[in-house]
């Protein structure tokens, strides 16, 4: 986003240079857009970061198994 307000910057001043009036209305309009994005960006990065404490999970105790052995009936 910064190479591209960068690159806005540098065509204003070549419009400027050769009075491309309507074309440096519409890149200052654009260079206003990149600026507030940059803004915006700057401002979620400086934000803490929230976080949500989800406990620690628990688990329910296994049956115990039971051992069949042969010859036995049910």
């Amino acid at each position: 986003m910064e190479e591209i307000r960068d690159n806005l910057v540098a065509r204003i001043a070549e419009a400027e240079r050769e009075g491309w009036l309507g074309e440096v209305e519409g890149l200052r309009v654009s260079l206003a857009g990149a600026e507030d994005k940059l803004a915006q960006i700057d401002a979620t990065i400086k934000q803490p970061a929230h976080t949500t404490n989800l406990g620690m999970p628990t688990f329910a105790k296994p049956e115990p198994k039971v051992l069949r052995t042969e010859g036995t009936a049910d």
